[in-house]
């Protein structure tokens, strides 16, 4: 398939789904609030519906993605966020309204799995780490669409979802169109879902629900939170949202920052980041020049953790991908249904300033956890440092102890496809094609586990 035929309207739907109905609710959040007299306790009990709605629905696209090729789950995903918009837009109360929240919210676990099988299927292999790095910007596009939206259509949170609405049942049309129907040809091997290997995963499960909590409060209250301490307009407010956007898309340079200073480094560095972010709002959300630092310090930390987790995850988990993808993106979204609604409940008792302190205080704590894996890709223990070459990228490989005919998910959580391909000897590949290169595990059962990784970052 032709790679913008493809690549053009994924880049819309993820947008659509991440950007217009997940990320959007906190930017209207305080009109809505205002429409139904939520209590911030409410608001927070809702906005960690997005999140719950995430962990269900994932698992659930994996396995029929698996089963049945991507576009069932890419047209579901579309129906789940023109209905929750339109329902969020004509809702009479809060019981609507959380249900328009699931729906919306439903829709980003279920497009992440379909777009990473149906690159692998109808994508020539040197392009397909291109083809998701930029499917994978359509969530940081997103983000300044609805920025702009407000700053140039003042409709009201009403129309606004109501225009979202459309505008998804268009790119649901326009994929509808695109995404070839399932061929019976293309089928990818089940694979075993497992808890093995759990054991020694303390840290990283922590890790991602302390970032989960922290990074929740802000996404959900951050637009409130200076709306209430400054007299800033309608641009201003917006163009927080918008410069959240902006500079997540800088943290695309993840991959090249874990290469250059390790795991741990990156990991202690860019969560102390997170954390900062809002304690600087809590410290000056009445200045200006306050408000869109945070901003710009929390769209670069918080998408580069959503990378960092998963090259964590794959390290850890090296005998289990399935659950070195999956496992700390549920934890993550389990963290942000915490700490939606610990925030919410919090600014209630203390105010906005003390509560954003303590989730910020809260990120730069998880920020000390040790990832054991300190080495940069030259030093991992027990390995060479060789160059080799698979579609044309220039990779390190290092030796892993392997179980021979170990089998691994074959479609894994986030925009990842692990597949089986004809080779001289019985072979499994796990690829994760994401912004800043290709990550590579072959088993042979004649040969050691080869484990070669460009390290990359994805959101």
């Amino acid at each position: 398939m032709n790679f913008t035929r493809l690549v053009f309207p994924g880049v819309v739907m993820i947008a659509v789904t991440y950007g217009l109905a997940r990320y959007s609710f906190g930017l209207l959040l305080p009109d809505i609030s205002a429409s139904f007299r939520m209590s911030d306790t409410a608001s927070g009990i809702i906005s960690s519906l997005f999140y719950l709605a995430f962990c269900i629905t994932i698992v659930y696209s994996t396995v029929v993605t698996t089963n049945k090729g991507p576009r069932p789950m890419i047209m579901l995903a579309g129906g789940f966020a023109v209905s929750g918009m339109l329902l969020i837009s004509v809702s009479l109360n809060e019981w609507m309204l959380a249900a328009g929240v699931l729906l919306a919210g439903g829709s980003t676990g279920l497009v992440s799995p379909p777009y990473g099988s149906a690159i692998a299927y109808w994508i020539k292999a040197p392009l397909q780490g291109k083809a998701n790095t930029w499917i994978n910007s359509g969530t940081s596009l997103g983000i300044v669409a609805t920025g702009v939206a407000a700053i140039l259509l003042p409709l009201g949170w009403r129309y606004t979802y109501l225009l979202y609405a459309v505008i998804a049942l268009i790119v649901l049309w326009w994929n509808h169109r695109i995404i070839p129907k399932p061929d019976d040809s293309l089928r990818m091997d089940r694979g075993i879902l497992s808890a093995k290997g759990l054991k020694g995963a303390n840290s990283i499960i922590i890790g991602a629900i302390l970032m989960g909590i922290s990074s929740a409060c802000f996404w959900t209250f951050s637009r409130s939170f200076i709306e209430s301490s400054g007299d800033f307009s309608t641009f201003v407010l917006s163009l927080f949202w918008v410069t959240i956007g902006l500079f997540g898309v800088t943290s695309g340079l993840g991959g090249t920052v874990i290469e250059r200073i390790g795991l741990q480094s990156s990991y202690t560095l860019f969560a102390a980041m997170m954390g900062a972010a809002s304690i600087l709002l809590a410290s000056g959300s009445g200045n200006i020049y306050t408000v869109i630092g945070a901003a710009a310090l929390f769209g670069t930390s918080n998408l580069f953790i959503c990378g960092l987790l998963i090259v964590w995850g794959i390290r850890v988990f090296a005998s289990n991908a399935s659950l070195g993808i999956g496992l700390p993106f549920i934890m993550l979204s389990l963290g942000q249904v915490i700490g939606s609604i610990l925030a919410g409940s919090m600014i209630e008792w203390v105010g906005y300033a003390v509560t954003f302190a303590i989730f910020g205080a809260i990120s730069i704590i998880g920020s000390f956890l040790r990832t054991g894996l300190n080495q940069t890709p030259s030093t991992l223990k027990g390995g060479k440092k060789r160059s080799s070459k698979l579609n044309g990228r220039s990779l390190l490989s290092s030796e892993l102890s392997p179980r021979c005919g170990k089998r691994f998910l074959s479609n894994s959580f986030f925009h990842t496809i692990i597949g089986y391909h004809p080779m001289r000897r019985p072979s499994i590949q796990f690829s994760a094609y994401l912004s800043e290169g290709i990550a590579v595990i072959d088993e042979e059962c004649s040969y050691p586990l080869q484990f070669r990784e460009k390290l990359f970052y994805s959101q």
